[in-house]
């Protein structure tokens, strides 16, 4: 959106829609870009607004992926492959505007795995910081440097990079489908990323399970002496549980209006420090009260959503996205977006994950308000 102060920039330096500056092209020009190029070399003024834009222009866009769509796709991938052999069966969501990358948005991987009863995937770890959300099922477990973590419906697990780490379902659960968030685009765009199998396939459990969550997941701690010990830079509480992710939203609605651009919204914590659960990736939980429309924003960084409960829509630069329990959808990074609760009776709860902290980490969190409450609806996707 651009302001008044930007628009006397622009007709000063005159810049065609290309981002060129008023440089016309003569064959001399033409001959010498030639040149420049043959020795790796090139003219910043033919692609200075380009390279350096007076606001954040994602190749990523919009995409909303429908639970009616993606659930049928991921079904079909136990008939086709084990486990053993896809290694880790997954379908990715990718945004046409990020393909070469395999980003669902920004620098920022999501994905949808399945495993049946009695299936365990190998152990592994990676420079990619990473994150579970389960879809359905039950049944479902994840094991993070020797620490078993049973998993239910929306329960929300971390396997922070250089952590061993695998996923299986115990053989009396159920079929359990998952949503996985990475950053692996970051560390690929990085030159940065590493990839390792344990060598022994399969971790022994060697921690209590659940441990991380009856040391840090009650809201106390124990005495300094015993949290110094910590010095890893993510979150030690590898579990945070939907029951208590519910509750805290619901409670804090009676003690509180929230925000109006999120409605109630509260980020997911390293219980030591109060920070985001892993140095490159956040993540959050809101509710939208029945009825409930939030205003409209924009802010750099890039966010992966699922739907957790309930239902509504989104507008994100003038585009209705209407949502249901378990689709996806992203914003990209400056986009306008808004969110509804379309019942007037029962409220509406949605999960995020983002890229939040490499934003704040580097000093280039922006945000603002549009100048109208609400954006003009232009279509409905």
């Amino acid at each position: 959106m651009d302001t008044a102060a930007e628009g006397r920039r622009r007709e000063n330096w005159r810049e065609d829609v290309a981002g060129r500056a008023n440089v016309a092209d003569t064959p001399e020009l033409e001959a010498y870009y030639d040149a420049l190029e043959a020795l790796s070399m090139g003219p910043l003024w033919t692609v200075a607004n380009k390279i350096e834009p007076w606001h954040p222009v994602p190749d990523s866009v919009p995409v909303i992926w429908r639970w009616k769509d993606v659930k049928p796709a991921i079904s079909r991938a136990p008939e086709l492959v084990t486990p053993e052999q896809a290694g880790r069966r997954v379908i990715m969501l990718v945004n046409p505007g990020r393909r070469q990358h395999a980003a669902a948005v920004g620098l920022l991987y999501t994905g949808v795995q399945i495993m049946d009863p009695g299936e365990c995937a190998s152990a592994h770890r990676h420079m990619a910081s990473a994150l579970r959300f389960i879809m359905e099922g039950s049944g479902a477990f994840t094991i993070v440097d020797g620490e078993r973590l049973s998993l239910n419906a929306r329960d929300f697990v971390l396997t922070p990079n250089g952590t061993w780490h695998e996923h299986g379902v115990d053989a009396s659960g159920t079929r359990c489908i998952w949503q996985d968030g990475l950053d692996i685009p970051l560390m690929n765009a990085l030159d940065a990323n590493f990839y390792e199998v344990h060598p022994n396939l399969n971790q022994t459990p060697h921690l209590p399970p659940e441990g991380s969550v009856a040391l840090y997941g009650a809201g106390l701690l124990q005495p300094t002496e015993a949290r110094a010990n910590w010095r890893k830079p993510y979150s030690p509480l590898l579990k945070y549980s939907w029951e208590a992710t519910e509750e805290a939203l619901t409670r804090a609605a009676r003690a509180s209006d929230g925000s109006p651009y999120d409605g109630i919204i509260m980020d997911y914590v390293n219980p030591l420090t109060g920070g985001p659960v892993m140095p490159t990736i956040g993540a959050s939980a809101q509710m939208l009260r029945p009825g409930e429309r939030t205003k409209a924003h924009r802010h750099t960084g890039s966010f992966v959503y699922q739907v957790a409960k309930g239902s509504g829509y989104s507008v994100i630069e003038g585009v209705r996205y209407d949502w249901t329990e378990r689709d996806i959808f992203v914003i990209p990074s400056w986009a306008a977006h808004e969110h509804a609760n379309a019942s007037d009776t029962d409220p509406a709860f949605l999960f995020c994950f983002h890229d939040l902290p490499v934003m704040r980490s580097l000093g280039i969190f922006r945000e603002a308000a549009l100048d109208e409450p609400h954006q003009t609806i232009t279509r409905t996707a």
